[in-house]
């Protein structure tokens, strides 16, 4: 029997009411197919039994209503399946590969590895997963970094942004690629656009962003049609001359055009105002504030976009005229929140600078911060009206913020808190909307680094790199941390610290818990109130993909995809690279 297609608007009519999962699974026994819509996706957090986007929720969230696992018994946590990936070949022994999570819908698990091959896995059975198919984008590894943070579905669709610049529509029934589309390029000085997020699916929209600003290329948000890939508009984070915000770049040299401001971590999406929010990457060059003057926006910043025009709605930035490395691509998340007696929609963030921010929604106007890491000595606060560090002036085109912490160019080693690595960097952060606790984790410490002063071409711009001295720089203290944060009172309620830096991401549940991993290759679940450590189990191989929770026939589950290692500095830890995924509940 040919089954019936079903979108959320017509689901009511057609099917008694009740709870989307209850929904859901009358919907399957009467013969549906539940397409991934926009109504469901904006009600994502009402199907606890998925995991329908990489951040969870348009809000990027990461919060789970599923309570069967929780702090009393999430000691009887088992393995109960694995299933082994592709996608480690050609991959060097400290380089990136999988940062990603798989997408659940109704018993299906979709996910995908470094190389861009999509894989569809049957994990209804409730003791092994099954592929449904494979799906080979063939993407050729000489010249090429693998590395992935994920995927889409939106309608019968699942979507990919490829290492080498192209995103591909796949039909999610037969694995078969519907359409392909080269959509990165190299830039006129022979620099490579790459994609490092997951795309967002949004009305009828795929939202896909350039991550490679620190390649020297100029970091863009593009929208691409959802049924066939064809481009609708594109914005660049470095406005050329001319535009709004090309004042802030004052060199000579064309800077603007390997200006950076990377996109490499999935942005949010508010289906309300219909804008799209991201955070941006540091200017490039990176060290060398000097080479080019000015606040250089809009890097290191929160951007808002109107999903329908790609035009800026607004901006904060966190950091004017960085050389600390501190780019603000981290996730932005979207919740409401009492302040003050009054209710307001609001954009929240771990920023890489060690300061958890708050900004108003509707404008992206400071509302207050708070410092969250252990360690910080580049400035000596943020100005409570505008958010901005203490010490910044706009006369000046280069700032000094706090000298002894701030190399420029002579002045050798200098010692600075944060470290470049955060803080949260790209590592998913998670919000209990119950408790009103925002969770981080990633790395902390310090390190000593210089200025590296940068030549360029000529004044057409280009950096030579074969003229310019290497960027030197130690660290002294360095682990990993996860961090829950009261977002009412801003500031942090628990901390607990890891031997081995965090390159994963957390998520939270209504059952009382945080689950995060480590690089050490150890799963890990936490109380969500003191970060107390309730379980645990070494599975061997490095992980930086996030833990997701899903629930099949009323059995929740626990999954983690393993991945390359990646440490700063490296440890030699003795583990091999795995592609696996794996799969626990209780007993």
């Amino acid at each position: 029997m040919h089954s019936k297609l079903i979108t959320g608007t017509t689901l009511a009519a057609a099917l008694l009411a009740g709870s989307a999962i209850t929904t859901a699974a009358l919907a399957q026994q009467q013969g549906y197919k539940i397409t991934v819509n926009k109504d469901r996706l904006v009600n994502a957090q009402n199907e606890p039994q998925n995991w329908l986007m990489m951040n969870g929720d348009y809000g990027s969230q990461r919060y789970s209503k599923l309570t069967q696992i929780n702090r009393e018994n999430v000691k009887n946590l088992r393995l109960v399946w694995a299933l082994a990936l592709g996608g480690m070949q050609d991959v060097p022994q400290n380089g990136p590969q999988n940062e990603v999570n798989p997408l659940i819908d109704n018993g299906f698990m979709y996910t995908t590895d470094g190389w861009g091959t999509v894989y569809k896995i049957d994990a209804r059975n409730p003791n092994k997963g099954d592929f449904v198919w494979t799906s080979d984008s063939g993407v050729q590894h000489e010249g090429i970094s693998p590395l992935t943070r994920g995927i889409a579905l939106y309608n019968e669709m699942v979507f990919a942004n490829l290492p080498d610049g192209r995103v591909i529509g796949i039909n999610r029934d037969t694995g078969e690629i519907v359409w392909d589309k080269k959509v990165a390029v190299t830039n006129e000085f022979g620099s490579a656009e790459k994609f490092l997020t997951a795309p967002i699916a949004a009305e009828d929209r795929l939202i896909v962003a350039n991550g490679a600003g620190d390649a020297a290329t100029r970091g863009w948000i593009a929208s691409l049609d959802i049924a066939t890939g064809k481009e609708q508009w594109r914005w660049f984070v470095v406005p050329k001359p001319g535009e709004p915000g090309s004042e802030t770049w004052k060199d000579k040299n064309n800077a603007w055009k390997t200006g950076g401001g990377g996109l490499w971590q999935t942005g949010s999406y508010d289906p309300q105002s219909k804008q799209t929010i991201w955070g941006t990457g540091n200017p490039v060059p990176i060290y060398d504030a000097e080479a080019r003057p000015g606040d250089n926006l809009y890097t290191d910043s929160a951007v808002a976009l109107d999903i329908n025009t790609g035009k800026l709605a607004w901006h904060f930035q966190y950091t004017p005229n960085d050389n600390w490395d501190y780019d603000e691509i981290g996730v932005h998340m979207l919740y409401d929140l009492n302040v003050d007696g009054v209710n307001r929609k609001v954009v929240a963030h771990f920023g890489r600078n060690g300061f958890y921010y708050t900004l108003d929604r509707a404008n992206g106007s400071f509302i207050k911060a708070g410092q969250y890491v252990n360690d910080l000595n580049w400035t000596k606060g943020l100005d409570p009206k505008t958010g901005k560090p203490v010490e910044y002036d706009p006369k000046l085109d280069v700032q000094r913020y706090i000298p002894e912490t701030r190399p420029l160019r002579g002045e050798g080693l200098k010692r600075t808190c944060p470290t470049w690595h955060g803080g949260v960097a790209h590592q998913p952060v998670a919000y209990n909307p119950v408790k009103h606790i925002a969770y981080g984790v990633g790395t902390e410490g310090c390190y000593s680094g210089d200025a590296n002063a940068q030549v360029y071409k000529s004044p057409e711009g280009g950096l030579d790199s074969k003229a310019t001295v290497a960027h030197k720089f130690s660290s002294d203290l360095y682990y990993g941390a996860i961090t829950a944060f009261d977002v009412v009172n801003h500031k942090n309620v628990a901390k607990a610290v890891t031997e081995i830096e965090i390159r994963s991401g957390a998520t939270a549940t209504a059952g009382g818990l945080v689950f995060t991993a480590l690089q050490d290759g150890t799963l890990v679940a936490y109380d969500d109130d003191k970060l107390e450590q309730l379980w645990s189990i070494n599975l061997g191989t490095p992980l930086k993909g996030a833990p997701v929770t899903y629930a099949i026939n009323g059995k929740q589950y626990l999954a983690v995809q393993s991945s390359g290692r990646h440490l700063h500095p490296v440890k030699f830890d003795r583990l091999e690279h795995s592609s696996y995924m794996f799969v626990f509940a209780l007993n």
